[in-house]
């Protein structure tokens, strides 16, 4: 990683207010791919990490049972409670919680991320994989930065500075080898896609 947690944590912090609307379309076509794969049914639970101002967890809670938002901001946690109580989302909860360490212990039907993981390095990933295969979920969806051909940093598609973006090849290979199965890779630019996997 390279920031640590608490430097990250500040960093969203401060951007928090302003987040939303200084997304990207790649950002806003990932919410879309992730929201659609991850299709939860009524009784469903779904956890969200790295959730942010809430971009997956509040159209999830729609269709879903309950959604459980983890992140490690508390900017980023205000600005998705204010958004859930303007929107009447009850069904909502956020709270601080990591990828290895999502501060929950309740029922997992559905996993999702988008635009969290790639401040981890690659190590990293595979633990957090790991992590999220131990919750037993039928269902994990990440939409990220990943790399599907080579990008030199200095065309400004991520920041060497705080990203860490992976190959989408070994994000695909860490999820099956933590006893997922692929079934959708899209990718949306040269350095965005989303992968969802189930379990075996």
């Amino acid at each position: 990683m390279k920031k640590t947690l608490e430097e990250h944590a500040e960093r969203f912090s401060e951007l928090a207010p302003e987040y939303d609307d200084e997304t990207s379309p790649e950002y806003r076509a990932c919410v879309d791919l992730v929201v659609s794969y991850a299709d939860p049914g009524s009784e469903e639970v779904v956890l969200d990490l790295g959730t942010g101002t809430g971009a997956l967890a509040l159209p999830l809670a729609d269709d879903a049972d309950r959604v459980v938002g983890r992140d490690i901001s508390a900017g980023m946690l205000d600005e998705a409670r204010r958004k859930a109580t303007e929107r009447d989302r009850s069904n909502v909860a956020f709270g601080e919680g990591r990828f290895r360490d999502p501060n929950y212990d309740g029922p997992v039907d559905i996993v999702v991320s988008n635009f969290a993981m790639h401040h981890l390095n690659d190590a990293e990933k595979r633990e957090a994989i790991d992590a999220i295969a131990a919750l037993d979920p039928r269902r994990f969806v990440l939409g990220d930065v990943m790399l599907f051909e080579e990008v030199h940093p200095e065309s400004g598609v991520y920041d060497p500075e705080v990203d860490d973006p992976a190959q989408a090849g070994i994000l695909a290979d860490a999820l099956t080898d933590a006893g997922f199965v692929l079934t959708a890779v899209d990718r949306v630019s040269a350095a965005v896609g989303v992968i969802a996997a189930e379990r075996r």
